[in-house]
């Protein structure tokens, strides 16, 4: 599955870009005047292959949830436990991003890729393809690949294969979601102690150096910081994690949870649709998804620049430029739901905004 959807990832259509470019030129508006919201449509173009392309319309907010070994290093003063519990607060919908997809009347799907304690409600393992439920009715899936990852400063933190078990879960979850009418999906993520593979997955893709892309995730104390650098560190020494090689590195020092999320984009990718990434676990999935698939940059888009300073490394590295800037860290796909009306709205404007021809205003 993974070979052929890495296959299936097309370059942007060009001619479709060309003529987004010209349609932007005719519309009643000074040219360029709607700065980064044009360049936006143009690529969406491209990904669509033909221009307008289709409005972003309904969204889809994949929440791919684990948890991880690291855990026991104490980088994060949050039980384990919170992970499993917040997925029952998602599927009761009195989560920020339950809020904030309700304003957007975008669906939510909960994957349980990874997590380790029991879950507050069951699901039949494979729910995937089952029927997709009402817009407003969170959904969980059980495709637990194993009950948390490894200590990364211990051993790899996955095997090879469930790496790749993980990777393909993502891409299930994008096929499925775009199958029942998605027109672009949203990332998110719930795993305590995830900042910490987050981080060094970006640092392994970068080489950037861990304390540029170690933050604090919920607000750890400086101590704990410190630790985490180090253990960030420690776990890059010891697995030197080949950037050459993408499954070897989620392996080494990824989660479940950011294995999934690549995969996601991977399959939106393959499905020429867009897919709005959340914070730093997503962007750090993203460079995965990138070293898997050069191409599938195309069909990224930034929804915001997260206050964790890995973000900034690893949206510097794909060459994407965040829509929205609010110093958020939550996760979730919180900033990723905010970002929505600013996709919507650019591609609107090549569908209803009338030319200076059709609507007789003079040019300059």
């Amino acid at each position: 599955m993974l070979e052929t959807t890495i296959a299936a990832i097309r370059p942007p259509d060009e001619p479709a870009m060309a003529a987004a470019r010209e349609l932007q030129g005719r519309l009643t508006k000074p040219a360029g005047s709607l700065g980064a919201l044009e360049e936006l449509s143009v690529r969406l173009a491209g990904l669509a292959g033909h221009c307008p392309p289709p409005l972003p319309e309904p969204a889809a907010v994949a929440i791919f949830a684990g948890d991880h070994g690291v855990h026991a290093q104490g980088v994060t003063p949050w039980p384990r436990e919170v992970t499993a519990q917040m997925i029952g607060n998602f599927l009761a919908g009195g989560a920020v991003v339950n809020a904030f997809a309700r304003q957007a009347g975008a669906s939510v799907t909960v994957v349980d890729v990874g997590v380790a304690t029991p879950l507050p409600v069951a699901a039949p393992h494979g729910d995937a393809a089952g029927s997709p439920p009402a817009r407003d009715t969170p959904r969980l899936v059980a495709a637990n690949v194993r009950a948390g990852t490894r200590d990364l400063a211990v051993t790899a933190a996955l095997t090879r294969e469930e790496a790749r078990a993980a990777v393909e879960t993502g891409i299930r979850v994008a096929d499925e979601l775009i199958d029942a009418g998605a027109r672009i999906l949203l990332t998110g993520d719930m795993g305590i102690g995830n900042t910490t593979p987050a981080a060094a997955l970006i640092a392994a893709f970068t080489g950037v150096d861990p304390v540029q892309t170690t933050g604090r995730g919920t607000g750890v104390d400086d101590p704990t910081y410190a630790r985490k650098v180090d253990v960030v560190r420690a776990a890059l020494r010891r697995h030197a994690p080949d950037p050459a090689d993408p499954l070897g590195v989620l392996a080494a020092v990824g989660g479940l949870e950011h294995a999934a999320l690549a995969g996601l984009i991977l399959g939106a990718a393959a499905r020429r649709t867009p897919v709005l990434l959340d914070g730093v676990i997503a962007v750090s999935a993203a460079l995965a998804a990138a070293a898997l698939a050069p191409l599938a940059v195309g069909a990224m888009v930034a929804g915001h620049r997260s206050a964790e300073p890995g973000a900034t490394v690893a949206l510097r590295r794909l060459g994407l430029e965040p829509l929205i800037d609010l110093g958020l860290r939550l996760g979730e796909g919180t900033g990723a739901l905010l970002a929505l009306p600013v996709v919507t709205g650019a591609v609107r404007v090549l569908h209803e905004v009338a030319t200076f021809d059709s609507a007789g205003v003079a040019e300059k």
